[in-house]
């Protein structure tokens, strides 16, 4: 798994995805390998109906579940942002305590299996109600109107790309359609540092620019956050109380033909591999699709 890129195709016609699977396959010699299949639900909380707790609003969740895992981002608008809160400690008297919130403005989890986080609400009776969707018609309202899916294909192209291109569907009526993702992998990189102010990347932008078919009029946008908005995603607060974790003792080796590993980059948590790429790339999607309200 590598570094990777996304793109929402707005306005993509229905058949947007037979559209770029031909393209791949007739101008890059791209090889389908799979499908794209996600689904995202959105919640809301209810607390200002629990009797004598008045809030001016309210938190909204959304779970992507991706293969075996679900990705679930919380917000609570009236939470301070760790970037806020460390601006705001800077004023103060460093001799005295400064503020430490209970939690963030946004908590990104990774829950297993598919299906705990339902069960766990339920179970405790959680304050959560489905959120109803933006955009769609009053038939899509309702319990189901909160579920979203994505469903589309994976192809190779050569040894060092992969790209995952899918539809966006809403919960059902005849208007259901929203446009496309697509998301390009370049393997070979664990992470690639952009010079751009949105770190958005020139190798994985006209990748995405080459696959798309020619469309008149097409709407697509990239999907890209900074660095310091990964920062605070990432952020741990675990990890920053207990500190850095010791390094075990080195091996002595006698053997001089023999060399460490002392010199050869380690992986790190920002890096774009195994579950850490999942994470990333379902946060851009939660959010893509959530600046658009669609969950």
């Amino acid at each position: 798994m590598g570094f990777s890129g996304l793109a929402r195709w707005i306005n993509a016609p229905s058949s947007g995805l037979d559209l770029v699977s031909e393209n791949i396959a007739n101008n890059y010699n791209g090889q389908t390998i799979g499908k794209w299949q996600l689904s995202v639900r959105s919640y809301r909380s209810t607390l200002s109906t629990i009797p004598g707790f008045d809030i001016p609003a309210e938190r909204t969740m959304a779970a992507l579940t991706m293969g075996e895992n679900v990705f679930v981002l919380l917000e609570d608008p009236l939470a301070p942002t760790r970037a806020d809160l460390l601006a705001h400690i800077a004023t103060l008297d460093p001799s005295q305590p400064g503020p430490d919130p209970d939690h963030y403005r946004s908590t990104f989890l990774t829950l297993r299996p598919p299906g705990a986080l339902e069960q766990l609400l339920t179970q405790l009776k959680g304050k959560w109600v489905p959120s109803r969707q933006s955009g769609a018609d009053s038939s899509q309202r309702g319990s189901s109107g909160s579920h979203v899916r994505i469903e589309g294909r994976v192809w190779h192209i050569g040894s060092d790309w992969v790209v995952r291109a899918g539809t966006v569907h809403l919960g059902g009526g005849t208007h259901s359609t929203k446009g496309m993702l697509l998301e390009a992998e370049y393997k070979p990189l664990p992470v690639l540092h952009s010079q751009t102010a949105d770190s958005a990347s020139e190798l994985l932008s006209n990748l995405l620019t080459a696959i798309l078919p020619n469309v008149r009029d097409a709407k697509v946008v990239a999907v890209t956050i900074s660095e310091s908005q990964w920062e605070e995603v990432l952020w741990d607060r675990e990890q920053e109380q207990d500190g850095q974790v010791e390094d075990k003792d080195e091996e002595i080796v006698d053997d001089i033909f023999v060399s460490g590993d002392r010199d050869m980059p380690a992986a790190r948590k920002g890096d774009w591999i195994g579950l850490e790429r999942d994470r990333r790339s379902a946060f851009l999607i939660i959010g893509a699709l959530k600046s658009e309200g669609i969950c």
